[in-house]
């Protein structure tokens, strides 16, 4: 199969971004996150500092994109997946709480350094927004494309409960630096969007 000049560009684009988040995160465990500039993350991916800014706004951007990147589509592929019969509610909450609380192995060291810093916690906390797209289309899907304002407006409340539920999880202790997480992260997901639950099944139905 051929693949043409806008796929090729495509899988360029992902390619590079792949390239500039991991060399960001590596460069990030190796000297500390406030010990690495723009120009290095560019230079260790092979591309310009203008070429980069294409990509990430901000350093902490792309140290947090190499975890969180695919999640956002990972989690809206899980929704699509479930049978018909599985409530709308289970199939986004269940899909939530997976990707979010399975980081890897690989990832563990990188979770770590995000929790010890605020710049890379409030980049951590940003990634939600990037949810809403995919998952609206993912339920829109299931929904028949009945309504897609609904869809758009329930995807866009999960994004908000995921960064409300990350956001307590981050807290924080009082008068330090520190972050000392509160309870279970699995648990402050599903509390979060408990309120939400009823809402994603009367739509499912």
């Amino acid at each position: 199969m051929t693949i043409g000049p806008t796929g090729l560009r495509e899988r360029k684009k992902q390619a590079t971004r792949a390239a500039l988040r991991d060399a960001a995160l590596r460069l990030a465990l190796e000297r500390g996150p406030d010990n690495v500039r723009v120009e290095d993350i560019a230079a260790a991916a092979g591309v310009s500092p203008r070429t980069y800014n294409n990509y990430f706004p901000s350093r902490e951007h792309a140290i947090v994109a190499a975890v969180t990147a695919e999640r956002e589509g990972q989690i809206a592929a899980a929704v699509a997946a479930r049978p018909a019969e599985v409530p709308l509610a289970d199939a986004v909450v269940d899909a939530v709480v997976a990707r979010y609380t399975d980081p890897g192995e690989r990832h563990r060291d990188a979770l770590l350094l995000i929790t010890t810093h605020p710049a890379l916690r409030a980049a951590f906390l940003d990634t939600t927004g990037a949810l809403s797209e995919p998952l609206a289309a993912a339920i829109a899907d299931r929904l028949d494309a009945r309504d897609e304002l609904t869809a758009d407006v329930l995807a866009g409340s999960v994004a908000a409960a995921i960064r409300v539920a990350l956001g307590h999880w981050l807290q924080p202790a009082a008068g330090s630096g520190f972050v000392v997480t509160s309870g279970s992260l699995p648990g402050l997901l599903r509390a979060a969007l408990a309120p939400l639950v009823p809402a994603l099944d009367a739509a499912g139905r």
